[in-house]
């Protein structure tokens, strides 16, 4: 239900769009096309659960939705205000935490090493303006 659910929200966002023809498509068909078989699947899905017999769905753990949206608060309050060199391996941390199986010690290092790698390739490498590590009279 949740896939017919976005199809049909996306069909209603995309009902401004021009679909245009097949020779000459419009910037709405293929928002309007994907929706559409989004929305197939999802009617297919919901026929489905009703013509199979299958085991219930259970309690839905909230510990990874959680953590992941954590992760993105985090990273969108902390990119600006303390710099990637923070940032990065606060979000990496806290991302790594939706999962019950963590290794903290493998999960460091890979936080470490990503942002070095992400801090060498965005800010140096391609010259965007990201700030790498901003802390009281010093920014880089």
């Amino acid at each position: 239900m949740l896939v017919a659910g976005i199809a049909a929200v996306a069909l209603l966002a995309t009902g401004d769009l021009d679909p245009g023809r097949l020779r000459a498509m419009g910037p709405g068909m293929l928002p309007r096309a994907i929706a559409a078989i989004l929305g197939l699947a999802g009617l297919a899905l919901i026929a489905a659960a009703f013509l199979k017999d299958g085991e219930p769905i259970g309690r839905w753990p909230l510990r990874g939705p959680v953590f992941i949206s954590l992760a993105v608060i985090a990273f969108a309050l902390t990119i600006r205000t303390v710099g990637l060199a923070l940032a990065g391996p606060l979000v990496m941390l806290l991302g790594g935490a939706a999962s019950p199986e963590v290794r903290w010690k493998e999960l460091a290092i890979f936080a470490v090493v990503t942002t070095v790698a992400c801090a060498g390739l965005f800010r140096f490498a391609l010259g965007l303006p990201i700030p790498v590590l901003i802390l009281p009279g010093f920014r880089l």
